[in-house]
């Protein structure tokens, strides 16, 4: 996800700032979302959530559940449903990886970012994760309020 300075179309829409607390993330993909234009409406004005949602593989393709997308006043009988199942895009032989690093002992799918690509379409980086226990989320706090206050220091001193 590199930003350029003249990327002017590039926006981020949601970030799941939680799953980094929440999970070690071993790789992230980035892939398509199958949207509505209503939904694409209410993206552009900003009015999403990823936070509680999750991806799954279910008959051989991949879904993003429980996502939030709000739903446009004046989008009439064409409006969408706001935590409906979008499906994903991505290729067969992510897929089968994907699949395949869920397969193994506690590894989930897990949203991190939602944004308009340089091209304007609404692309989502998804993260291939383990659950942290609660001894390591201590630790990444710890590891965390350190750097901070290491910041504070070197900006006083």
């Amino acid at each position: 996800m590199n930003k350029k300075s003249d990327d002017t179309n590039y926006k981020v829409i949601a970030e799941n700032r939680r799953a980094r607390f929440d999970y070690f993330i071993e790789s992230d993909l980035e892939v398509g979302i199958v949207l509505t234009g209503s939904e694409v409406k209410s993206l552009r004005s900003g009015q999403s959530n990823i936070a509680e949602s999750y991806a799954s593989i279910e008959d051989g393709e991949l879904w993003l559940i429980n996502s939030y997308i709000a739903s446009l006043l004046n989008a009439g009988v064409f409006g969408h449903d706001e935590r409906r199942k979008r499906k994903l895009l991505v290729s067969r032989r992510e897929l089968s990886r994907l699949w395949q690093a869920v397969g193994r002992e506690g590894m989930t799918l897990v949203p991190l970012v939602m944004y308009f690509n340089h091209k304007g379409l609404v692309k989502l980086k998804i993260g291939v994760a383990k659950g942290k226990k609660a001894a390591d989320k201590r630790e990444t706090s710890a590891k965390r309020d350190w750097n901070r206050q290491k910041q504070r220091l070197l900006k006083q001193g």
